[in-house]
């Protein structure tokens, strides 16, 4: 089930959900006299950003990159994030297929329209590796990250003009590192939230969360929290 859900993980961001090819989109921005923010200074204000967190909607596009085929495949849509006992989080991916992934109450389902079946799984043991993956950079707070991570801070860098920091965490726990190696955060120093994310796996494979049209805090109605599968829609249950 572990490997089932890091893939079923893996291939929404996403870990997984970013010299490279998404980092290569952007440029060093330079210093003009003004020292770069020190990692204690980028993490108190990502964690003061978690803190006012509430809601957030956005445009997203996953990119999964297979090194030693050299192949490449994209997916985009819409994701929306709620934050509360339980945070949900609904992907709606529109484009190549269109596909739709909840996380709620600790259960994940996959709704696949061309099959008209809903994949239910349960995370009521495995919840943590959600926020440890998907919403890492957006809810999680900075005793957790050096808690879980060995933390770099890299660079400042304009990414298609969003101005931004970029850091790396190295996993401390083996069995996390023998999945994700190594993840590497675009910050926004606006609003202090991830713009992108890139996860390295084993092998030299990688894939990358990109967000774009960012809104935070805006009121969600429930109905953005639903599976929109017809009430005939075959539902199987995974594990």
């Amino acid at each position: 089930m572990i490997r089932r859900l890091r893939v079923l993980l893996g291939w929404l961001v996403g870990a997984a959900l970013l010299a490279t090819v998404c980092a290569g989109n952007g440029t060093a921005l330079p210093r003009k006299g003004k020292l770069p923010p020190d990692l204690t200074e980028i993490l108190s204000h990502m964690n003061e950003s978690a803190k006012r967190l509430k809601t957030v909607s956005a445009n997203l596009e996953y990119t999964k990159v297979t090194a030693l085929v050299n192949d490449k495949s994209t997916e985009s849509g819409r994701i929306f994030f709620r934050k509360g006992k339980g945070n949900d989080i609904l992907i709606n991916i529109q484009k190549p297929e269109p596909k739709a992934i909840l996380f709620q109450k600790n259960r994940a389902e996959i709704f696949n329209p061309k099959i008209n079946q809903i994949q239910e799984y349960d995370l009521q043991d495995k919840s943590g590796l959600v926020e440890q993956f998907f919403l890492l950079g957006f809810s999680t707070d900075a005793d957790r990250l050096r808690k879980d991570y060995e933390l770099k801070f890299l660079k400042e860098e304009e990414l298609e003009g969003d101005t931004t920091v970029v850091l790396e965490l190295t996993p401390r726990s083996e069995s996390t590192r023998s999945q994700i190696t190594l993840i590497q955060l675009w910050v926004s120093e606006e609003s202090w939230l991830p713009v992108q994310q890139k996860f390295s796996q084993p092998g030299g494979d990688y894939f990358t969360a990109r967000y774009t049209a960012v809104k935070v805090n805006r009121n969600l109605p429930s109905s953005a929290f639903r599976i929109p599968a017809p009430p005939d829609a075959k539902r199987v249950q995974m594990n």
